[in-house]
């Protein structure tokens, strides 16, 4: 409702507001892998509104705010937190598996495609248009700033993925009932 109140849709596509879609559609389905994917997006999610929104809670402090803003903060705070809170609640139950993170590092692909092509060049959603604010020194080329991107995505996810796996494990004998996982 925010996105819509300020007329700028496009954000719901970002990688964290997309994710509580697709955890929610994983839950409604009981398809674990849709459930693992989500929550494994929802880390990094977590990381980047704490660096980008928490900071603008000194305006709710200072009083200097419209209710739009406020708004925005609350359903931000709410899609973060309860998000990867539910997601935890979620993944205790399908546990994590080995292949998770590289069907998360797909999911990436589809969503910053659908970002480059759906969304407002302005608004940059998933960093599907142009080199990140700041690192326009760095990077000449957008497919350069895309590739290392790209790069570091992929193994962060492999790296998220392994450290969820280290709490959740999936069983042998899960495994071997295929990927649904909510047997358990």
């Amino acid at each position: 409702m925010h996105y819509w109140q300020i007329n700028e849709l496009g954000h719901m596509l970002w990688m964290c507001n997309i994710g509580n879609l697709l955890l929610a559609v994983g839950m409604f389905f009981e398809e674990a892998i849709l459930i693992r994917v989500a929550v494994i997006w929802m880390v990094p999610g977590v990381v980047l509104w704490f660096l980008y929104v928490v900071p603008t809670w000194g305006m709710l402090i200072s009083g200097r705010f419209s209710y739009s803003q406020l708004y925005g903060v609350v359903s931000s705070t709410l899609a973060h937190l309860g998000g990867i809170s539910i997601g935890a609640l979620a993944l205790r139950k399908v546990r994590m598996d080995d292949w998770a993170w590289l069907y998360a590092f797909i999911w990436y692909f589809a969503i910053q495609l659908l970002s480059g092509f759906v969304t407002p060049a302005a608004l940059n959603v998933n960093l599907s248009h142009r080199v990140q604010q700041g690192w326009q020194q760095t990077f000449t080329s957008y497919w350069k700033f895309w590739a290392l991107l790209t790069l570091l995505v992929g193994t962060w996810l492999w790296i998220l993925g392994f450290l969820l796996r280290m709490f959740w494990p999936v069983s042998p004998s899960e495994e071997t009932r295929g990927a649904d996982g909510l047997t358990a």
